[in-house]
């Protein structure tokens, strides 16, 4: 996203000079767009994919991994976490669906002991004298109340002129939440797990059951249970043929630091698993979640594309010197055009090499005479502050990324640029005080 605005910032700034030398924004719009299809082009031939050979498919992965977290905090424990993500999206294998990927976040430790749980972890306990380990798990999942236990009528007032019709009213509700209880037994489940609380009465009639209840469940958790477990969420339980339950082979407990956590082992849906991230701190442990959750996205996204292309600017280098080829053989206004966008595709590398405290004048140039001599893996070393070769370092990137970074960026460059008029608020009349006569 981050590249995006950037490319689509600079792409503006050109525009904005081209509109002060008499070019109409239609002209440029026309220049843009053959300077899109060549540099998507050059982005395309010069793409590589090895997902035919799994070894060198699963090193691109864990290559992408590493681009994508060394700007973050995990740049010290890149190896680690780029390992645990990469076997995470393998383990979706090729679905692309993040859903069966679960984070966790406990505090202790360090982020060095993050890691992956074959299976779903659910951050609840069983209630009180239930079972805390269940095979052969029959799983109903509910979104219901089961609070009704206590009188909650709200805005009504009751009158009464004895403790014994409070008693009776309080005995109504017993025997109401003990027949809905009665519904709910009748699925044949052997563990009910609701999103909303289970209060004391119904919770000891699940236990002299034997069944496992779990209360509070939130909604993006039992919405996953759901989906790993191959049941469905439901609210009414008047219809037990009718509903589909959740399987597993194995629940039971488990301790991560000092917390105790359910386990779902043997899911139908088999490629469901957990990363659980540790760290010192609540807010590392949030920058780690967000940084781990980028890596998955593209890792996801390349699962599915697989193509790859090389990062550290080499890219971006490789489609401007195709696009400043191209505009030396367009004739017209376009060609300035062109000229100008692959000014702005220079700008990534140029703020890679600022951002790292180096001659990026210098480093650009040798990356243009590089790429312009044929040399299409050439990119920017920022360990060295030289240019370097991106395919022997190691530095890949998402095709399928970087493709939509180059549409995106253009898209809405080409849009904010078609708007005729910018609309400026006039600036405040300063009020003198002239005091009164």
């Amino acid at each position: 996203m981050l590249q995006i605005v950037l490319q689509t910032a600079e792409l503006l700034k050109e525009a904005e000079q081209l509109i002060d030398q008499k070019i109409h924004p239609q002209t440029i719009i026309a220049g843009w767009r053959k300077a899109v299809d060549v540099a998507r082009k050059a982005l395309l031939d010069a793409s590589l994919d090895n997902s035919a050979n799994s070894e060198k498919f699963r090193e691109d992965l864990l290559n992408i991994a590493r681009t994508t977290l060394s700007s973050k905090i995990l740049s010290q424990h890149k190896e680690h976490f780029a390992k645990l993500a990469v076997d995470a999206v393998v383990r979706l294998k090729g679905s692309g669906d993040l859903q069966a990927i679960q984070l966790i976040k406990k505090t202790g430790g360090t982020l060095e002991d993050s890691f992956l749980d074959d299976g779903f972890l659910l951050d609840k306990k069983p209630g009180v004298h239930q079972p805390k380990r269940v095979e052969k798990a029959r799983i109903l999942i509910a979104n219901t109340p089961m609070d009704t236990d206590k009188i909650k009528v709200f805005g009504s007032h009751i009158k009464v002129d004895s403790m014994a019709k409070i008693a009776e009213l309080e005995l109504a509700e017993k025997e109401k939440m003990k027949e809905k209880v009665n519904k709910i037994l009748k699925h044949n489940a052997n563990v009910f797990i609701n999103r909303q609380l289970i209060y004391n009465y119904p919770e000891q009639l699940f236990a002299d059951a034997g069944v496992m209840a779990i209360e509070h469940a939130d909604f993006d958790g039992i919405e996953r249970l759901a989906l790993v477990t191959g049941g469905e969420i439901v609210s009414t339980f008047d219809s037990p043929e009718c509903v589909k339950l959740g399987k597993c082979d194995l629940i039971e407990q488990v301790m991560i630091g000092e917390d105790i956590l359910l386990r779902f082992s043997g899911v139908p849906l088999g490629e469901a698993c957990t990363i659980v991230i540790r760290g010192a701190t609540q807010q590392i442990i949030d920058e780690a979640d967000r940084s781990l959750h980028d890596a998955l996205c593209v890792l996801a996204a390349t699962v599915k594309e697989s193509r790859i292309v090389y990062g550290g600017g080499c890219s971006e280098t490789l489609m401007a010197v195709a696009v400043s080829k191209a505009a030396a053989n367009t004739p017209g206004k376009e060609a300035v055009a062109m000229e100008a966008f692959a000014r702005a595709l220079l700008h990534l590398p140029i703020i890679i090499a600022d951002n790292a405290g180096y001659d990026s004048a210098q480093l650009i140039s040798e990356l243009k005479a590089a790429h312009n001599s044929g040399n299409n893996t050439a990119g920017l070393d920022m360990e060295k502050g030289e240019r370097g070769d991106m395919k022997l370092l190691g530095i890949t990137e998402s095709f399928v990324v970087k493709r939509q970074v180059l549409l995106s960026a253009a898209e809405a460059a080409e849009m904010i640029l078609r708007v005729d008029n910018i609309i400026k608020a006039a600036p405040r009349r300063r009020v003198e005080d002239r005091g009164h006569c």
